[in-house]
């Protein structure tokens, strides 16, 4: 084991023994690793952007510059980097393993808020249905409208149209209504 206690980390040796081990009586706690008067460290994180695995990211990468109106930053043949615009990349698609197929565990969607009135929005929504785009739902979600459709390999996106602005009156909003998502009858616009 490692000298320090509070990154043990096993040497493969069975026979080696850490002495600070000891053995624990019946229902005592473990020693904890950080006590109370240590701070939690939290990330503050600046900018995010996301992996995708695709079939193909070359044959993929013209959706995303026509449908999300992304730029193509840098490619190479197993990947494929996307951006918005304001940085080098937002979304990065990677080539999946041969015979790779999608699970019921990983990633449920990716929210995009976009800018404009409920009216863009709903241009977004006829721009979807122009092109062939699948639509899965539009949903109220109490602060604001979803848009939900998916690329061609599958991965789910949200066009988030947000009517509460305020953070914390959102937060209030959500754990109000449990985090909504209720059905949202609206019409496309075109044009």
């Amino acid at each position: 084991m490692s000298s320090n206690p509070h990154n043990p980390r096993p040497t493969g040796r069975a026979t080696e023994i850490d002495p600070d081990e000891r053995t624990l009586a019946e229902h005592q706690p473990p020693t904890p690793l950080i006590d109370d008067e240590t701070p939690t460290i939290r990330p503050r994180v600046v900018r995010t952007h996301l992996s995708l695995f695709v079939r193909d990211p070359q044959a993929s990468a013209p959706w995303y510059e026509d449908v999300l109106g992304m730029e193509v930053t840098a490619r190479g043949p197993q990947w494929v980097f996307l951006s918005f615009g304001k940085k080098h990349h937002d979304i990065a698609l990677i080539r999946a393993e041969e015979g790779a197929t999608a699970s019921g565990i990983g990633l449920q969607h990716y929210g995009l808020e976009v800018a404009g009135d409920l009216d863009e929005w709903r241009r977004l929504y006829g721009m979807l249905l122009t092109k062939g785009v699948p639509v899965v739902k539009t949903t109220d979600h109490k602060v604001g409208f979803g848009l939900y459709f998916t690329d061609p390999d599958g991965n789910r996106f949200e066009f988030f149209h947000e009517t509460v602005t305020d953070d914390e009156e959102s937060k209030r909003v959500l754990g109000l209504y449990g985090a909504p998502s209720e059905p949202f009858d609206v019409e496309p616009l075109y044009g």
